[in-house]
């Protein structure tokens, strides 16, 4: 097995260019001391972010392709969340020297993936060893109909999402409580794989959730995959800046928690109904039966689905896949700027904190 520390960072590179698509605005890609994008609508929205093994991912639980897919749509997510589209991004990897060198091309592969269905490159990063696999990612881009903020949010508007809301929590329970094989193939894994021995049927996934429970390991499999890769709807952004949204914002660490960011950045009240987010709820009773825990802590609480929450004026018609789960109000001397849930502010908002778990 050919390893990190038995070539040089040339030869490493090259074989991450060989994996990695062109990008539509790209002048002068890597290889360069700078990157050269094309902003013709001046105006360039960054983002950045980092993922520390063991912390936001864990190698024994995802494969090195679902990794690089997982780092690339969480920086994407936010672009998205501007009304953006994605033009470039720069990553820079630390990965210990014993790495295999395939393993550490397919989870660039995984990124490349993600980063060609927007049309971004990635022109340019740094490599460096370590003790533990670090990705640091800036995503840049535009807004083809206006940059959108989450401070935009008006009264009377209508809190909408477009996405998924709960399944990467539930994902994260499901293996961390051992209730998923870690080893079992995806459905996407079993078709892009030529063994027939992969092609295993619901009844035998069922074998993975464990007890003897009846919940459906369809249902089980697609929350475990979306913990391992979130699914931001990358072209929603766009299209709700097009039809007018007042704010929105990626769902990276929970609906509470990036709606009372939200709230107190437009200075409303974001009040939920429990009515409209019953269709989320319901649709993980089940798995949460089995991690004994309260599905709705999932869909509140819950991090890293990346999906996006959009708030927009009231005479719009939602555009496909947005549903809506509140309405935006005043605040008052006896309200202020937060999130509610049909009327009643939120204590405890909960979510995730990155150095509350360090």
């Amino acid at each position: 097995m050919l390893r990190v520390r038995d070539i040089d960072e040339n030869e490493l590179i090259a074989r991450f260019r060989k994996v990695l698509p062109p990008g539509k605005r790209t002048d002068i890609g890597s290889g360069d001391d700078c990157a050269v994008i094309a902003a013709p609508e001046k105006h360039f929205i960054v983002t950045t972010d980092v993922l520390v093994e063991g912390r936001h991912f864990r190698t024994d639980w995802s494969q090195a392709h679902d990794i690089g897919r997982r780092a690339a749509a969480q920086n994407l997510a936010d672009i998205t969340a501007m009304g953006g589209q994605a033009s470039a991004l720069v990553v820079s990897l630390v990965t210990p020297p014993d790495i295999s060198v395939d393993w550490l091309v397919d989870l660039v592969s995984g990124f490349g993936e993600c980063t060609a269905r927007v049309g971004a490159e990635v022109v340019g990063g740094d490599l460096s060893s370590g003790d533990s696999l670090v990705i640091a990612v800036t995503a840049m881009g535009y807004c083809p109909h206006g940059i959108i903020t989450r401070s935009g949010a008006q009264v009377g508007d209508i809190v909408a999402v477009a996405g998924t809301l709960g399944y990467s929590a539930a994902g994260l329970d499901l293996l961390s409580k051992g209730y998923w094989d870690p080893a079992a193939l995806s459905r996407a894994e079993r078709l892009d794989t030529k063994s027939q021995d992969a092609e295993v049927n619901t009844a035998t996934q069922q074998q993975h959730i464990r007890d003897n429970t009846a919940v459906s390991a369809v249902s089980a499999e697609e929350a475990v995959s979306i913990y391992r890769v979130p699914r931001p709807p990358m072209e929603s952004g766009i299209e709700a800046a097009h039809k007018g949204a007042h704010a929105m914002m990626d769902i990276s660490d929970g609906l509470l928690i990036d709606g009372q960011r939200m709230a107190q950045a437009s200075n409303v009240r974001i009040d939920l109904s429990f009515h409209l987010l019953e269709p989320y709820i319901s649709a993980l009773k089940d798995l949460a039966a089995v991690c004994g825990t309260d599905p709705t802590r999932w869909v509140l609480q819950g991090g890293e689905d990346h999906s996006l929450l959009v708030i927009f004026p009231p005479n719009v018609t939602l555009p496909a896949g947005m549903k809506p789960v509140g309405m935006v109000r005043e605040v008052n001397a006896d309200q202020g700027a937060g999130v509610y849930i049909e009327g009643e502010k939120v204590t405890g908002i909960g979510g995730w904190d990155h150095f509350a778990h360090s």
